[in-house]
């Protein structure tokens, strides 16, 4: 079970965000991360079965679910303080998944496009944004440009492009690790990583 730390920065001027302890392990029902405010469980078809996610005084829980026959997601926002007058609202969105400041996200989506070098996907997800998780939604180019191997770790190049800015992201994933992405780095792993888990369906 790999487990150990990231840290986050703005990957513009480098200010220092914060950072995320984590451990993540295939399991029964697919593949499960745990972090400082986030709770994913994947199916074994690497959709977002169950997430949980905390910042800023908020909370979502949100899954896996079908939008007028299309596959989807759904999730609730509510205040973490019981004693705030802030009713929650369901939402859901014909979107392949959810992403956000945390790496599972990014492992979560290359779980779930499972391509081989050299392919491609669009796909359009729900973007957490901190500090108050608010939700928008994002369409995506994901392209898996190499696979490479640093010290015995098979490594992911991918190109991740925001379609409506046409911002490119460069990601290096080992197994359900990411190394490095921009404003995130892997500052320890205690254990190696895990291959990913094998889509099905």
């Amino acid at each position: 079970m790999p487990s150990g730390t990231y840290s986050f920065h703005d990957p513009h001027d480098g200010t220092a965000l914060g950072e995320e302890r984590f451990s993540c392990a295939p399991g029964p029902l697919g593949w499960r991360y745990t972090g400082s405010g986030i709770d994913l469980t994947l199916d074994a078809r690497g959709r977002p079965l169950r997430l949980q996610a905390q910042a800023g005084g908020w909370r979502v829980r949100g899954g896996a679910t079908l939008v007028d026959g299309t596959s989807g997601v759904v999730w609730l926002r509510t205040a973490v303080d019981p004693t705030l007058d802030v009713a929650g609202v369901e939402h859901e969105a014909k979107a392949a998944g959810f992403t956000g400041r945390s790496p599972a996200f990014l492992i979560a989506t290359a779980t779930m496009l499972d391509l081989s070098p050299g392919g491609s996907a669009r796909l359009r997800l729900i973007s957490l944004t901190e500090p108050v998780l608010a939700a928008h939604t994002v369409d995506q180019s994901w392209t898996l440009v190499a696979v490479e191997s640093h010290d015995g770790l098979a490594v992911e190049r991918y190109h991740v492009d925001d379609l409506a800015t046409g911002e490119r992201a460069v990601l290096h994933v080992s197994g359900d690790v990411v190394l490095a992405a921009p404003g995130i780095e892997l500052e320890a792993l205690d254990t190696p990583p895990n291959a990913r888990i094998t889509t099905a369906g």
